[in-house]
């Protein structure tokens, strides 16, 4: 028979392994023992490759710098640090008024952060008392100071102080950041005023109990 026709599949072969799949296809994998040895061999270096892009991409996020904070994220001023107190004087007793009381006015204002608020006001001696106008608890917003007219009595002149020279208030305050004791240290002319009401209160006074 003369002339050229095509290719007779041999002995031992499949028309599948010889089908020309196409220019630029790829080469269909063998079959037989070489087709499984191929295909593990390929499973094995495509799962070595998904591990190796999952550790790096690990290894890029653990690495990666922080975010910076948001602006205005930082946490508020402690109440202490927010508020200021100034001594404004004595104020005028009240009308029947016993010697034995004092009375003075102080302006708190806030300074920076959330409102704080004044829990309590107390002071150190244990032969006086004191009380606010307006009752505490009292708020100090960001509007305007508050005014405070703080009454102090003398209950017992022995143990209340002669001289004292570094008088000062205990006052508890809060905000949303937290609630804490502090002392506020009101100067020199409070120190002069209080010094002056605890000689009239306790002069010529020979019993416990100051005289009204």
């Amino acid at each position: 028979m003369s002339g050229i026709g095509p290719v007779e599949p041999g002995e031992g072969t499949h028309p599948t392994d010889v089908v020309d799949a196409g220019p630029g296809a790829a080469p269909a994998p063998p079959r037989g023992r070489c087709g499984r040895g191929y295909t593990l061999h390929r499973r094995a270096v495509l799962t070595a490759a998904v591990a190796a892009v999952a550790l790096a991409g690990g290894y890029l996020y653990a690495t990666r710098p922080e975010p910076a904070p948001r602006p205005g994220a930082t946490a508020p001023p402690y109440p202490s640090q927010a508020i200021g107190v100034v001594y404004l004087g004595r104020v005028a007793p009240p009308a029947g008024a016993p010697r034995t009381s004092f009375r003075f006015e102080v302006e708190m204002r806030l300074l920076s952060g959330p409102p704080v608020t004044v829990e309590r006001m107390t002071q150190p001696y244990a032969g006086l008392s004191l009380r606010t106008d307006p009752r505490t608890p009292v708020r100090i917003g960001t509007n305007t100071p508050r005014r405070i007219v703080v009454t102090m009595r003398v209950t017992a002149c022995e143990t209340a102080p002669e001289n004292p020279g570094l008088p000062f208030l205990d006052v508890t305050l809060r905000n949303m950041r937290a609630m804490e004791a502090h002392s506020f240290m009101l100067g020199e002319r409070y120190t002069r005023d209080l010094s002056d009401a605890l000689q009239v209160a306790c002069s010529n006074d020979s019993s416990s109990s100051p005289k009204a």
